[in-house]
């Protein structure tokens, strides 16, 4: 019996899938952290750089994208970019969280179809309370 069926046997449901895409060991490991605690949030899968961002996206489905604008190599407006043109942003979770939170950079992000853009150092907790929020509704 696969995990799906076990879940819905028992009335539970699958925690909600993130990508974090983030160059920062120690922000994806406080975000991480922060979102396994919550139980309806799982970091299953993460990438530093665009193009490994756009290569898992390619190769796996997720419920959200936590996005930052600067990486190691590329950047995180390659990867929104992407997921705009590939159709995948209505039904993808888009949070962009930067220390680059300027407001061109917050147009473009939502001329791309990018839901929450976020600061990193004024507004981290916000994005546990989106993606909490997100997957209460989608449980519910």
């Amino acid at each position: 019996m696969s995990t799906g069926n076990a879940a819905t046997l028992t009335g539970s449901r699958l925690p909600l899938k993130v990508l974090l895409i983030e160059d920062s060991a120690v922000i994806r490991e406080s975000l991480s952290e922060a979102l396994g605690s919550t139980g309806m949030l799982q970091v299953a899968g993460v990438a530093e750089t665009a193009d490994d961002a756009v290569r898992t996206l390619q190769e796996a489905s997720f419920d959200a994208v936590i996005v930052d604008l600067q990486l190691r190599r590329g950047s995180g407006m390659d990867v929104l970019s992407y997921l705009h043109d590939a159709g995948l942003l209505p039904q993808l979770m888009a949070i962009v969280l930067t220390n680059y939170a300027l407001a061109t950079y917050r147009k473009r992000c939502q001329q791309l179809g990018v839901q929450y853009f976020f600061d990193k150092s004024l507004e981290f907790d916000r994005v546990i309370e989106v993606l909490d929020d997100f997957a209460s509704r989608r449980q519910a």
